[in-house]
């Protein structure tokens, strides 16, 4: 066990709750010992821990699911979660790129105190996790979950100590490095610390398509631990550009949108999957082809866990690490990626942030409900300790929604605010405290503060910031006590 997860299982040991819990699971030990072989069945049933599968797409915007609003093409697995579940309209993303955003969710910390805020390039992957954060994988892990992630890592090299095997997780399959995680069809995935080559992609080939691989062992995972708690964590690298997909896939709609652009990428050389995006010919067709495959192996998933028979004491939540791109000919507004809101990736205006959330937890959450509660990735670290009932020995941004899950609106807490930071394009900040929610662009330059209110104005159209000045200023001053000084994410404003 790596020495800062026995530090936290320490910690959580000492807690009240925590030695309750020892000492229910002992005498519940004992009672189940005098029951007779099919007593004890069911006993082992309503008082297993459930299983977590927590699905994160690449890239997916608030508009691209059915059930948000999508008409040019269906989603109908994913829309079943939330017929079968609840349906949030409010949920943000860590970030509005992929590394932060991560590094939020599994931290239960917004950007201005997650140790990763940006997409930083190291020669072995992206600027690793610390050793002394814990972890969402870690939190499971201290309450014997079989942990395991396949997909998209992106917070640390193999070697590093923001791996995943040094995070938390007993498994991993796919793609450490996220700038390699732009190809469909990489020379190589990892198999925990083991470099696997795929010798059907060598050279110019596409034989193996990564996503259907890492799908396999993702299966293979549940198969494998359907007999003890799990948290598979599944970091899907679709829809993110390049635009790729097989082509059972995209036979289903080549010709079905004017394609008025075809997108010319990298497609040999020194640079061929090394990060830029291979050409597409019909970027529309390839779009819905990948969301469409992604909804697929979600109800893949689904089907396993319901074969195990583990489908009553399992929660499925699917999300998406930030909005819509517009990288690899991909086109948002033709799709209506961003449903009514304002803005893509990179930007901190709704559409770069706000994503979808379902999550379905049969016989605990009323199916076909929706909530407008105001929720954050920094959220679920808190819910999930929640749910195991464990006090946290961490510090976190977040606030439990499990009562929300729960349909009990009078116990859920709100947010006092929401905080965003991101140090690209000359960095931006945005907050949002209730309805309002003020956005500074240009932060290294000439700052530009965007205020709105999102009730009266979801898509952000009309800035108040001029004739609100007082609104303004609370909200400015809020942003200056709601971040934490960095060494390698600096604001001049405030750290030099």
């Amino acid at each position: 066990m790596p020495l800062k997860t026995a530090r936290y299982k320490d910690k959580l040991l000492n807690n009240k709750k925590v030695k309750d819990t020892l000492i229910g699971i002992i005498f519940a030990f004992i009672a189940l010992s005098a029951l007779t072989p099919q007593n004890k069945n069911s006993f082992h049933v309503q008082q297993q821990l459930p299983n977590i599968v927590f699905i994160v797409a690449d890239d997916l915007g608030y508009g691209d699911l059915s059930s948000y609003g999508q008409e040019k093409f269906n989603t109908p697995h994913i829309d079943n979660l939330a017929k079968e579940g609840i349906l949030f309209t409010q949920h943000y993303a860590g970030s509005t790129v992929c590394a932060p955003s991560r590094s939020s969710l599994l931290t239960g910390q917004h950007t201005g105190f997650t140790p990763v805020r940006g997409n930083i390039e190291l020669e072995d992957g992206q600027l690793p996790l610390p050793d002394s954060t814990f972890t969402l994988a870690e939190l499971f892990k201290s309450h014997n979950y079989k942990t395991g992630i396949f997909g998209k890592w992106g917070l640390g090299g193999i070697e590093s100590e923001g791996s995943p095997l040094n995070q938390g997780f007993d498994e991993f399959f796919g793609y450490i490095n996220q700038r390699l995680a732009h190809h469909y069809y990489p020379d190589y995935l990892w198999d925990n610390n083991q470099k696997v080559t795929l010798t059907e992609n060598k050279g110019l080939e596409k034989g193996t398509y990564a996503p259907a691989l890492i799908h396999q062992k993702a299966l293979e995972f549940l198969e494998q631990n359907k007999e003890k708690p799990f948290f598979l964590f599944y970091p899907s690298i679709i829809p993110h550009a390049e635009l790729f997909a097989p082509k059972e896939y995209m036979d289903q709609f080549i010709g079905k949108y004017p394609e008025t652009k075809s997108f010319k990428g990298v497609d040999e050389g020194e640079k061929y999957k090394k990060g830029g995006y291979g050409s597409q010919e019909h970027p529309r067709a390839a779009y819905a082809a990948m969301v469409t495959l992604l909804d697929d192996q979600v109800g893949e998933l689904v089907k396993k866990v319901k074969d195990l028979g583990l489908e009553d004491n399992t929660i499925f939540v699917f999300t998406s690490d930030n909005g819509p791109h517009l990288e690899g000919g991909n086109d948002p507004e033709f799709f209506n990626s961003n449903g009514k809101l304002r803005g893509h990736k990179r930007d901190l205006f709704e559409a770069g942030i706000r994503v979808p959330m379902i999550v379905k937890w049969p016989k605990q959450i009323q199916p076909n409900t929706k909530t407008e509660h105001i929720s954050a990735f920094w959220d679920v670290l808190p819910t999930m300790a929640d749910l195991l009932n464990i006090e946290l020995q961490t510090s976190t941004n977040g606030i439990s929604f499990l009562p929300t899950l729960k349909s009990n609106p009078k116990e859920q807490i709100q947010h006092e605010y929401l905080y965003w930071e991101f140090h690209e394009k000359n960095a931006k900040q945005a907050i949002r405290k209730n309805e309002w929610k003020l956005v500074v662009t240009q932060l290294q330059q000439n700052p530009k503060y965007h205020l709105f209110n999102l009730k009266e104005d979801p898509s952000e159209t009309v800035n108040l910031a001029e004739t609100n000045p007082e609104k303004t200023a609370e909200l400015k001053k809020l942003m200056v006590s709601a971040r934490t000084t960095s060494p390698d994410f600096k604001f001049n404003k405030y750290d030099e």
